[in-house]
């Protein structure tokens, strides 16, 4: 039995994606390659394993049972596997059964995974994102000791970045000293980890904390401890990139006049989506001036239509602030005529739980059975984002979910 929709992936650009930020991360810094969130609603174990075969040696899961799905998914001698959502109880088994290596912060998790003696850890810095991180000071010296009185292995030590795709962020500049003031006390202690890593692929395309404009800092910083960079870089494999919001003002909001995209950027326009959503047509029907169009008749067509009805809605991630209404316009979808050109087709009325419906009028010959993207060349997750009030991350997460 056919799905109504279905999600196609492309292992080709997902592979030039990972190239293009490789190259852009430059030879001093690894790439971590996220695939946490089943690779941002791409397949989990399909994105491990090619992104595994075109090079990465480290991927970035939630927690340990998408670890342990990695793991399955690669084999014994696969990338490493960083668990980077922290560590509870019940998952360390799971951690030491499948090779993983956690992120800790806290001495409970410590103190569970030394159940484990020999097992490889990364140590997370609270440096101002405000959610998970052990403090730089007497707390981060306290962390340490138990690790080592665990008999644990300090193979890394990271921190995480609010606001990253901020160019020149005063926000970022603080956590980046708080940062070093904890590699300086890893070198006080005498630690020499493997990784030191921050950044994102927001990072990466504003040639912030690698190899870029502010010449190499994370790079340095590693350097300095003994230790090598990485970064860990997500949604940019997946075709898609944050970057090149303008400095904050002192409210914290972007320079007034600077809009998003104006500002340096290394990768984007380099970088392709990789996941194509795509549904059939259920049905064509006429609809003449005068009529409406789904729930609360919130479309009255003004002229005669031909509309197509497509089983795809809310329920299925398509989000429903794309719907088309009488007084503004909504998302669209891109459907193929006789001729076999990609145009785009306006949803009209409101999407539904799993219905929508578009306006194919000026598509002459689309019929029952064609194929329509929801999702890819022609219509974006930046689009239905921009839309919908939300980030591209979301709604690549939600996109088939049925």
């Amino acid at each position: 039995m056919s799905a109504r929709n279905w999600v196609e992936i492309d292992e080709a650009r997902l592979v030039e994606n990972y190239a293009q930020v490789r190259a852009a991360a430059g030879a001093e810094t690894e790439v971590l390659a996220v695939v946490k969130a089943n690779a941002y609603g791409h397949g989990l174990e399909q994105c491990a394993v090619v992104l595994a075969r075109a090079g990465a040696t480290w991927l970035g899961v939630g927690d340990a049972k998408e670890g342990a799905r990695a793991r399955r998914a690669l084999g014994e001698a696969g990338a490493h596997i960083l668990v980077m959502g922290g560590v509870m109880r019940g998952e360390v088994g799971a951690i030491a059964e499948h090779g993983l290596t956690p992120v800790v912060w806290t001495r409970e998790q410590v103190e569970w995974l030394g159940a484990y003696p020999g097992m490889r850890v990364h140590v997370e810095i609270e440096t101002g994102m405000g959610r998970q991180g052990v403090r730089p000071g007497a707390e981060l010296k306290e962390l340490l000791r138990a690790i080592a009185d665990a008999g644990l292995e300090l193979d890394g030590v990271c921190t995480h970045f609010a606001s990253a795709e901020v160019v020149g962020s005063a926000k970022t500049r603080e956590q980046r000293v708080r940062f070093a003031e904890a590699g300086g006390q890893v070198r006080e202690l005498g630690l020499r980890p493997r990784w030191i890593h921050a950044g994102s692929s927001a990072s990466i395309d504003i040639g912030a904390d690698v190899d870029g404009s502010d010449g190499g800092w994370l790079v340095e910083l590693a350097k300095s401890v003994g230790a090598q960079a990485m970064v860990r870089c997500g949604i940019a494999l997946y075709g898609y990139c944050l970057a090149g919001v303008a400095e904050e003002g002192a409210s914290g909001e972007p320079v007034a006049g600077v809009r998003h995209g104006e500002l340096s950027s290394r990768i984007r326009a380099k970088l392709r989506p990789v996941m194509t959503w795509k549904t059939r047509v259920l049905d064509v029907r006429e609809v003449q001036a005068g009529e409406t169009i789904g729930y609360n008749a919130t479309f009255t067509a003004k002229r005669a239509m031909r509309v197509a009805l497509l089983p795809v809605g809310y329920a299925d991630g398509l989000r429903r602030e794309l719907s088309g209404m009488d007084n503004s316009l909504g998302g669209w979808v891109m459907a193929r005529g006789a001729d076999g050109v990609a145009r785009r087709a306006d949803i009209v009325g409101r999407v539904s739980m799993s219905m929508t419906s578009v306006d194919v009028t000026g598509i002459d010959g689309a019929r029952v059975g064609d194929e329509v993207v929801l999702l890819g060349d022609g219509v974006t997750a930046d689009d239905h984002a921009r839309i919908a009030g939300t980030i591209p991350y979301e709604i690549l997460c939600v996109a088939g979910k049925r």
